[in-house]
């Protein structure tokens, strides 16, 4: 079995970075909001629950050039655009806009969709010119999509059967990854139907795809 690479990539897969290794580990924190106020003569106040707060998911990615001798922006730059405005959301009234939305992934099974919250990045080893060749970036994504929506992920937590996701890579077709799924091309149209596809002959790079079960 081929070592699957973590994947961090914009909602349209116009811009994607795959890490040269691995993240060590990753942390997911989520919070809730409960107001509770002073209750005189009692014990102990009543809590009112007032919503949830998204999930934030936390990393740092190690990359690392030096055998090559390139330099490393060149495979961290796609994290910094990350964070800039997409032009394609500026209102054509105000010229606002807002930075793409992304998603993470390992593997098939999971995926975090989320925008990226904040990005830092240490070099910590440089070629005789200058140029940076080693370094570690910290990342905290936001989550946007609650996670229910893919739930079932995992056998063990209640959940039933894991639900499987497919990212759609360049010249995927819909019958193809039927039969790589299903052994079976013809069951395209359980794809489709899963994932409210009016078009399933126009698949994009870096979509996310769920694969029902059968």
């Amino acid at each position: 079995m081929s070592l699957e690479k973590a994947e961090i990539a914009t909602e349209d897969g116009s811009i994607r970075v795959r890490c040269l290794f691995n993240p060590k580990e990753y942390t997911i924190q989520r919070s809730n909001r409960w107001k509770v106020e002073i209750a005189k003569g009692k014990n102990m106040p009543e809590a009112e629950f007032s919503g949830g707060e998204p999930a934030s998911l936390r990393m740092q990615l190690f990359f690392d050039t030096y055998e090559a001798g390139t330099d490393v922006r060149k495979h961290t730059e796609g994290l910094w655009k990350m964070m800039r405005i997409d032009e394609s959301t500026q209102q054509r009234e105000t010229g606002k806009g807002e930075p793409p939305k992304v998603v993470f992934t390992w593997g098939k099974i999971w995926a975090f969709d989320a925008v990226i919250e904040s990005i830092s990045q240490r070099f910590t080893l440089f070629k005789a010119d200058g140029t940076p060749v080693r370094s570690t970036v910290d990342l905290t994504l936001k989550q946007i999509q609650d996670e229910l929506k893919f739930a079932g992920t995992n056998p063990t937590s209640g959940g039933g059967e894991a639900q499987r996701v497919h990212i759609v890579e360049a010249g995927d077709r819909l019958d193809w990854i039927a039969y790589q799924e299903y052994r079976d091309s013809t069951k395209w149209r359980l794809i489709a139907k899963a994932n409210d596809l009016m078009r399933p002959r126009q698949l994009r790079p870096g979509q996310r795809l769920i694969i029902p079960t059968e």
